[in-house]
């Protein structure tokens, strides 16, 4: 059975699973797609071409599939947004539409967006992502499983974020943050996110490695960290899955021209 207010504005068109609660005044449009357990409160927008999973839960005045925020977007494409299953929107979230056709912005599985966060057309969301209250994410950015994102951050278009990063709050991003890494003020690599790695039980061993990798992209002046990354790949001196991700996120390398940097590299690979 759901629970459907009689005042909320639910379209004969939308598709609506088991369980599904929709509070007053919330608008549900032609071909929205709620997954079981939905909760969709009061005064939320569920747009056309949006998708969400099971258990997905929508606070007051969050809006989900809005026209993206650009000048060049035909709004007659089929674009669209997916939601991952156990997903938070808290109250004034965004989510914009990719500009694609046939795409979609999309927000992975037990993610948390707190209040006013935006998450801007075609970017890729994680799993376990926390976005703290009024983070901007720019078009088409990138954010790995488990990155924890500080209030008021913003990010570039096209930025990437490694899984596990963490950004202090009020950053300025421009540059894409390697995985594993904290990051702060405007593109300051600060280091390991060391106690994320031990929470999320990486071993000593692991660790150790990373911070042999770290050395090896970012040691001495004027290198190339895409140079280094890919020479330290080809010596196979990195085994562990942790370390060879660190290298691939520069090796691989984005629409970004540059990397989150530290001043300086100490022995422990943190900003002295």
């Amino acid at each position: 059975m759901n629970d459907i207010s009689p005042l909320a504005s639910v379209s004969p068109a939308a598709v609506l699973g088991e369980g599904v609660h929709i509070g007053p005044f919330a608008i549900i449009e032609d071909g929205a797609v709620l997954g079981d357990g939905c909760r969709v409160e009061g005064g939320a927008v569920i747009k056309t071409g949006s998708v969400l999973g099971e258990r997905v839960h929508v606070h007051t005045g969050a809006v989900v599939g809005g026209l993206p925020q650009d000048y060049s977007f035909n709004p007659s494409v089929r674009t669209g947004v997916h939601i991952g299953d156990g997903t938070i929107l808290r109250e004034g979230v965004t989510v914009n539409r990719a500009t694609k056709a046939e795409t979609s912005t999309r927000v992975g599985r037990g993610c948390m967006l707190m209040a006013q966060s935006h998450v801007a057309h075609d970017c890729v969301v994680g799993d376990e992502v926390v976005l703290a209250n009024c983070v901007l994410l720019g078009g088409h950015v990138r954010v790995g499983d488990k990155a924890f994102l500080g209030g008021s951050a913003v990010f570039h278009q096209h930025v990437r974020v490694g899984s596990m990063a963490m950004c202090g709050g009020n950053a300025s991003i421009s540059a894409d943050i390697p995985p594993f890494c904290m990051v702060a003020d405007r593109n300051r690599l600060a280091g390991f996110n060391l106690i994320g790695l031990r929470r999320r039980g990486v071993s000593r061993e692991t660790i150790a490695e990373l911070k042999l990798a770290f050395r090896a992209v970012f040691s001495g002046k004027g290198l190339n960290p895409v140079v280094n990354a890919g020479s330290a790949l080809n010596n196979g001196d990195f085994r562990s899955e942790e370390a060879r991700a660190f290298l691939n996120f520069f090796a691989v390398g984005g629409k970004r021209p540059t990397f989150a940097r530290p001043r300086r590299v100490s022995a422990e690979t943190e900003e002295e």
